[in-house]
């Protein structure tokens, strides 16, 4: 094969056991530590996500992957999609690759809103597909606490049933914001526990689980799946193990904790839109939502 020529692009869909297989092996040699087999075997992969993935002797050399999301803007739903594991392997890098897949991702996604997180790092390489930058903001609440009561039960995602609840809680239940958020996200929440990645799942009862962690003396609550209003605060003693003075949040808390201030700009990972303009409201995107 020449320089100048382009491997063939694949669709890769829930059901293409072989090509998925090809798929998780090109991710770690993009990402590093990023894993999807274990998310395949959950079965997560549904027909929400597509990988349009190149192929060079039954390899994939490079991909761009598009998930159907249910946004939501202002209280608003809109349909819309997230760009993610977009790479080329680095042996087939400077070919252009990288933007073969990317025009075949774009054009599934046709003129309805896309979203991306990125590196850093090639934060020059998406305003050339027509995506602007789009500020995100971390958001934090002073609050003492000390633990107290029987600890929130932790949940584990490798149980059908748990990702199940979690489902329908993501589908059905109230969003953790409605400033700039989603509906319906829980196969990206649980990519997270299947790399490794990502807080645990605790339980609040029935109805309310959350993704939350201690680090130090901060409580780090990721996201919040719920039917419906609850006393999260009455909850805070049963999700520590220790006593903390403060509380960071993985998404815009104007519905949690209304009195959270803002605490700097998110700078790990960079928003990118395209066709979208978000709140101009400080926010942030549920970090449990991120592909």
């Amino acid at each position: 094969m020449g320089l100048n020529s382009m491997p063939p692009i694949v669709v890769v869909g829930p059901h293409d056991t072989g090509l998925q297989a090809a798929f998780c092996d090109y991710v770690p040699q993009v990402f590093g530590r990023a894993d999807f087999r274990r998310w395949c075997a959950w079965g997560e992969w549904n027909d929400d996500y597509r990988a349009y993935a190149m192929l060079e002797d039954g390899r994939v050399v490079a991909n761009a992957s598009v998930m159907r999301m249910r946004l939501l803007l202002e209280g608003q739903e809109v349909r819309g999609w997230q760009l993610g594991a977009v790479g080329c392997i680095p042996s087939h890098r400077g070919r252009g690759l990288a933007r073969g897949v990317m025009q075949a991702a774009l054009e599934a996604c046709g003129a309805e809103p896309v979203i991306l997180f990125a590196n850093p790092k090639v934060r020059q390489f998406y305003p050339r597909f027509g995506f602007q930058p789009w500020k995100q903001t971390l958001f934090a609440a002073g609050h003492e606490a000390v633990p107290h009561g029987p600890p929130a039960p932790t949940l584990d995602p490798e149980d059908a049933a748990v990702r199940a609840g979690l489902a329908a809680l993501s589908r059905d239940g109230l969003p953790v914001t409605e400033r700039f958020g989603a509906r319906g996200y829980s196969t990206i929440a649980t990519w997270q526990p299947a790399s490794g990645f990502g807080r645990p799942l605790r339980r609040l009862g029935d109805d309310a689980w959350v993704f939350a962690g201690v680090e130090g003396d901060t409580l780090y609550l990721d996201d919040v799946f719920a039917h419906g209003p609850f006393d999260l605060r009455a909850w805070i003693p049963r999700l520590i193990d220790r006593p903390i003075r403060s509380i960071h949040f993985g998404f815009t808390p104007e519905r949690w904790w209304p009195e959270a201030t803002e605490a700097g700009e998110d700078l790990e990972a960079d928003l990118f839109v395209r066709d979208l303009s978000p709140s101009r409201e400080p926010h942030r995107f549920p970090v449990m939502a991120h592909t």
